[in-house]
């Protein structure tokens, strides 16, 4: 990809570093427990719970400052910094698809976490990969999940990993269209079977959302190089379901599939990259998604 002279997105946390943001009226009490923990190795958070503090006291949701990073350690990280040029390629272009629908489009903030992270979702480690929390509009990204995709996934490359990021972005587009809103009502109704048929079609529709991404992108600033659609398009199908389950389990369960195969993610995201017009994502309408 061609990230180079692109701006870093000021719209990231990262929680990485031990960086805490303390609720306003924590009070002096509070503060200097956070300090001591800090002096002696400990984990302030912890420490809050022990002395009967609730959780939301101490876990912020608000930006983290750079001195919140440990020693410049993420600002100098050229992972992150990968992350914050992905996510200012996305608000740029979204920004465009969004004007010429009349519509302002409302950037997400994307949290860097490490092990396990806390959002308005609730908890979470990172086991369940990248996520999106429509109840903070926060995307949530453990930088070790990128390992997976090459080591365990065989899906190397920068756009692979920009694909990742972008389909998460497209559940945020999703959240600002009112998409998602209707949709969870919708499987709040129904037997699992139907809610996971459902779901499968929201997260194709997000694959289909990155690949309008990268059109615009490309189109206006040409970031695609050579090798780059093939990386993307294997991401796409290397974390199809029934890749997933014939990996982990050595048979598929299609009635599971909350996703997507490896086949439909694939066809989403290409249609994306190919035609970028939404007017052609919508994955809940057609008959054979």
């Amino acid at each position: 990809m061609r990230l180079g002279g692109t701006r870093q997105s000021i719209n990231v946390e990262d929680r990485r570093f031990g960086g805490r943001n303390l609720a306003v009226g924590g009070g002096l009490g509070t503060l200097l427990i956070v300090i001591l923990a800090v002096l002696f190795g400990a984990d302030p958070a912890a420490l809050l719970q022990q002395v009967g503090l609730p959780e939301e006291a101490y876990v912020g949701q608000g930006p983290s400052m750079p001195g919140d990073l440990g020693a410049g350690e993420g600002l100098q990280d050229p992972q992150a910094q990968f992350v914050r040029k992905v996510l200012a390629e996305t608000e740029d272009a979204w920004d465009a698809v969004f004007r010429q629908m009349g519509h302002d489009y409302v950037a997400p903030r994307l949290v860097l976490f490490r092990g396990q992270a806390h959002s308005a979702c609730g908890f979470a480690d990172a086991a369940v990969g990248p996520f999106y929390c429509p109840g903070d509009s926060k995307v949530y990204l453990d930088l070790g999940f990128f390992e997976e995709l090459e080591r365990r996934f065989k899906a190397p490359g920068d756009f692979a990993q920009a694909y990742v990021i972008a389909h998460e972005i497209g559940h945020h587009v999703q959240n600002l269209l009112g998409i998602s809103d209707q949709v969870h009502a919708l499987r709040r109704k129904l037997p699992e079977k139907e809610s996971n048929a459902l779901s499968m079609r929201l997260e194709l529709q997000a694959d289909f959302f990155a690949g309008v991404w990268a059109y615009h992108a490309n189109k206006e600033r040409a970031i695609l190089e050579e090798g780059d659609v093939e990386e993307g398009l294997r991401a796409a199908s290397a974390i199809g379901d029934d890749n997933i389950q014939r990996r982990s389990t050595g048979y598929v369960v299609p009635d599971s599939f909350t996703h997507g195969t490896s086949q439909q993610r694939v066809r989403w995201f290409k249609k994306g990259l190919q035609t970028g017009d939404l007017s052609q994502g919508d994955s809940l309408a057609e008959i054979e998604p």
